[in-house]
């Protein structure tokens, strides 16, 4: 049968397991169906055998099996394996996360965005009307109030014709098609800028909510639910982990079977591995909004400095502050997108822990817990604390410790951080391992054991182990997902372990003790290049230099040569010489002298004064 005939008859297949369960009432995915099927194949219980071609009653026993199993409403093996499915449906990374969003938000404002793009304005009344619909797309593109409300409309509208007047959607209708739509973006970010700086400033911000107050109240919020749920997660597997160690000495605690117990467990784990995962992507987003609230609010101050007792600031000075606050509180939206879908995530995970509590309510389970003592996983970790493999015990296995290793809590662990013999002697028992006892190095990859002695047992025989672990997952497939046993079982590998995970590259960075030494007096090396060994190579030489002797050598050197014959020149260099080009005089000029005689009267009645002229002459002077 050819891969094609092959996936059409699995199709064919799920289909009709589908059609059957919707007829009794229940109505299932083609993931889950298709999970199912591969579970149902690979339980060697079942006997089927993947190498050769299902006859048609195969088919029908194959078709038959699923149906029952995803009928049945009393198995936590089947709420687990739906638990899987709708989280790999439903979770991926934030980048993903985020490109989702941002694609449907855009397949919404595609229709808008067109109708203004496309617009062939000419009239007055076609041009307002082309401004108001730029307006509805700032407003439904930054997500800042709604475009039916009057205030914010006008506010928007204000904004917008400070950066871009109606005057010019004569060359705004003249650009191309790309063009028009990334002004489209820059318009809206510069005006989300100025809406924001001036709710910041107490002038607007009509209908834009309080995101950073409102992240900081949600976030605790979501952190504090999930922690609680994750508690009672945790109470749940510390209780079902007591009962079932109880189990092998006694075998008949309640009338349920005893592989419920191990399923119960196996969902409660499952759940927790989920909660962990949501709890941190909801502590980084913790951490993201308060980069960007400091991020916000130093865009903020830098830009009331650039505008500060200014009439008119010129564009390119505030434009790029204005879009600078857009990007800032887009990534604040983002976050508060996140949160909403984690919180989510973590609320829709709880259907799937029905079962578990019909089967094993706490007032049943109570009289049985009073009897035992129950450990928490940090107990069991305290228990083994001190224990220690010792590698002079063993020759082939390589063992590493946190003092020897760099990267000792960055290893990927196998089997999600369980210890595999309990896995493997203990009937599927999920108890978690001490990584300082000592993780072993086999093939590649790493493991870890919840004692000492689990640690030597598993050492002696890792394969045999391995088989077994693997004919366990085989019968539990949830065990697939929870172990992580995706290389081992790639037909059942679910899209979110199929990608890349560069934790599956890291490598173990040891550390030992080296020395090296330098040589303080290196030998001279005493090379001659001009040795010859070979005697006829000498004598070739010899009569070489004999031949030489007989030779007289001539030059002649003609005018066209002149560049080989090294010429000199000498010049003066020029001496210092000075001219004075003024000369410096002066005259003096006799100064006046008059003398007056008589001025002071005599004996006579009569004044006689005489005047004497003393000045010299010019050319006595």
């Amino acid at each position: 049968m050819s891969r094609v005939q092959a996936e059409s008859v699995i199709k064919n297949i799920i289909r009709e397991i589908g059609q059957e369960c919707s007829s009794k009432g229940h109505t299932v995915s083609e993931t889950l169906v298709a999970f199912v099927v591969k579970a149902v194949v690979l339980d060697p219980r079942n006997e089927f055998n993947v190498e050769r071609t299902l006859t048609k009653s195969d088919v029908q026993k194959l078709i038959k099996l699923c149906v029952d199993r995803l009928l049945d409403v009393k198995s936590p093996s089947l709420d687990t394996i739906k638990m899987q499915v709708y989280f790999d449906m439903n979770y991926t990374s934030r980048d993903e996360f985020l490109h989702e969003h941002h694609r449907v938000l855009e397949s919404r404002l595609a229709p808008v965005s067109r109708e203004i793009t496309d617009s062939r304005s000419r009239t007055r009344e076609e041009l307002e009307s082309l401004y108001r619909k730029i307006v509805s797309y700032v407003l439904l593109s930054s997500g800042l109030g709604s475009p039916t409300d009057i205030s914010i409309v006008r506010e928007a509208t204000a904004a917008l014709q400070s950066v871009f007047p109606q005057a010019e959607l004569g060359t705004f209708l003249s650009l191309n098609k790309k063009d028009k739509e990334r002004q489209l973006n820059e318009l809206t970010m510069i005006v989300t800028g100025i809406r924001l700086f001036n709710k910041d400033g107490g002038k607007g911000g009509e209908g834009i909510d309080d995101l950073p107050a409102i992240l900081n109240e949600a976030i605790p919020a979501t952190s504090k639910h999930i922690e609680a749920e994750l508690q009672q997660c945790q109470q749940l597997i510390y209780s079902y982990t007591a009962l079932i160690e109880q189990l092998e000495e006694k075998h008949h605690l309640t009338k349920v079977p005893e592989t419920m117990w191990f399923e119960a467990l196996y969902n409660v784990r499952q759940h927790e591995v989920f909660l962990h995962v949501i709890l941190s992507d909801v502590i980084y987003c913790a951490k993201q909004v308060e980069m960007l609230e400091n991020q916000l609010a130093s865009q903020m101050e830098q830009l009331r400095t650039t505008v500060r007792a200014k009439t008119a600031v010129p564009t390119a000075l505030v434009y790029p502050h204005f879009i600078a606050l857009s990007n800032i509180w887009t990534g604040l939206q983002n976050e508060m997108v996140l949160l909403s879908v984690l919180s989510n995530l973590a609320t829709n995970l709880l259907p799937f822990l029905g079962t578990h509590a019909e089967l094993f309510p706490a007032e049943a389970m109570q009289p049985l817990l009073d009897q035992l003592n129950v450990k928490t996983d940090e107990q069991r970790l305290q228990e083994t604390l001190g224990q220690r493999v010792n590698i002079a015990d063993f020759k082939k296995q390589d063992w590493l410790f946190p003092e020897t290793t760099a990267n000792f809590d960055k290893l990927p662990l196998q089997y999600r951080g369980f210890c595999g013999f309990t896995i493997a002697k203990k009937l599927g028992l999920l108890l978690p391992g001490n990584p300082d006892i000592g993780i072993l190095k086999h093939k590649e990859k790493y493991y870890i054991f919840s004692s000492r002695e689990a640690a030597y047992a598993f050492a002696q025989q890792p394969e045999e182990y391995l088989l077994t672990i693997a004919e366990k997952a085989k019968q539990h497939a949830e065990l697939i997902q929870l172990l992580e046993l995706h290389q081992q079982f790639a037909a059942v590998t679910p899209y979110s372990q199929a990608k890349t995970n560069e934790a599956l590259m890291i490598k173990p960075i040891t550390k030992c003790d080296s020395s090296t030494q330098t040589d303080t007096h290196l030998v001279e090396s005493n090379i001659v290049k001009s040795y010859e060994w070979n005697e006829w190579e000498l004598r070739r030489k010899a009569i070489k230099l004999a031949n030489l002797r007989q030779k007289a050598t001539h030059s002649m050197q003609t005018n066209l040569s002149h560049m080989r014959r090294d010429n000199t020149s000498q010049v003066y260099l020029p001496k210092q010489v000075g001219t004075q080009t003024k000369r410096d005089s002066a005259s003096n000029v006799p100064k006046p002298q008059i003398y007056l005689a008589g001025l002071r009267g005599g004996m006579s009645k009569t004044t006689h004064m005489v005047k004497i002229n003393l000045t010299r002459d010019v050319d006595e002077s």
